[in-house]
């Protein structure tokens, strides 16, 4: 984000083709010779999704399962819902599981999983629309879930040095500092931050009100002292030398005047993370666990934590429980008699 030059590369960067953005593809390829083939019941299931208001997320995380999986299928001479069984399937299931990215990785399981879960009700829906007799998804077995991992978190030494990246008598640098510190301080996601607009943050009453979390459900955070300064030094300072449009009403505004992508975000954080010789993986969400384990050590409920990240579920916030007593155990070892 903001580089050695600062607001001075700005112009430069203004008149510069935009990073992270290419052409449309003229067609990908799939049958649509009739409405009943799977590329065409896959659009027509997509356009479905978007009428009944599924967030811009949910509906590119099913694009890109469909794509793969029509892809695979057309590779083999499948065009028609009805040409697939379960068996053909538990094929596709395989050749996910063997699948390498481009970097030679494996899916994770997750990420298995999703892409059949989104199989799942695409044919579901095929069988409630009348296209379909049977689902063959339906008795799918999914890979079993990962035991989760214990979130990787920051301690005060790395984020007194994330902190300080930024040149804060730069405008680019005092935004870079202003996004840090919100991340830090509410632990909302990425996506959640580069969707904010100028009326979701109140000064006047400390709060930020996130309108596209995740499912498309909103919810008020508070906003502590330290956070706030950043955030009226920001909108004093900063956002006026980087604004273009009297229309844009993205909160934080990119060097071209204009709202954050989440992924281009993303890495930012991590490229900052590195550059402060912090080797934890993660990049917006090291912060965001960072948040709640640190309010969990501290003495937080944990349902006050659920309501601050945004979970649909108490079950998902319950890790932040395990990494407390991870720190607790710490603390005994370090001060019981019995443990020395």
């Amino acid at each position: 984000m903001s580089g050695k030059k600062g607001i001075r590369n700005v112009p430069g960067m203004r008149t510069r083709r935009k990073g992270g953005k290419t052409a449309p593809v003229a067609g990908d390829g799939f049958d649509r010779s009739n409405a009943f083939t799977l590329a065409s019941q896959a659009d027509a299931w997509l356009q479905r999704m978007a009428e009944r208001n599924y967030s811009k997320t949910s509906l590119d995380a099913a694009k890109w399962a469909l794509k793969m999986f029509l892809g695979w299928a057309q590779e083999r001479s499948l065009s028609s819902p009805s040409e697939i069984t379960k068996p053909i399937l538990e094929s596709y299931q395989g050749w996910l599981y063997r699948y390498e990215k481009a970097d030679g990785q494996p899916l994770s399981v997750r990420t298995q999983r999703a892409r059949l879960g989104t199989l799942q009700r695409f044919f579901s829906h095929l069988c409630k629309s009348g296209h379909l007799l049977a689902n063959p998804a339906a008795d799918l077995e999914l890979p079993r879930k990962a035991c989760p991992a214990l979130p990787k978190v920051l301690n005060s030494e790395e984020l007194r040095r994330l902190m300080g990246q930024p040149d804060v008598t730069d405008p680019l640098g005092l935004r870079d500092r202003a996004i840090l510190e919100l991340l830090y301080a509410t632990g909302m996601r990425r996506s959640e931050l580069v969707g904010l607009d100028l009326e979701d943050v109140d000064l006047t009453t400390a709060s930020v009100h996130v309108r596209k979390g995740k499912g498309g459900k909103g919810r008020v955070l508070p906003l502590g002292r330290g956070v706030m300064r950043w955030l009226e030094t920001y909108l004093d300072t900063s956002r006026p030398a980087l604004s273009m449009s009297l229309t844009e009403r993205a909160f934080f505004l990119s060097g071209y005047g204009e709202r954050f992508n989440p992924n281009y975000l993303g890495n930012w954080v991590r490229k900052t993370l590195k550059a402060a010789g912090i080797e934890k993986k993660g990049a917006c969400h090291l912060l965001r666990h960072s948040c709640a384990t640190h309010m969990m050590e501290n003495g937080a409920d944990l349902r006050c934590i659920q309501q601050l990240l945004g979970h649909a579920r108490l079950d998902t916030t319950e890790i932040y429980t395990e990494v407390s007593i991870h720190h607790l155990r710490e603390v005994y070892e370090k001060t019981h008699p019995n443990a020395l």
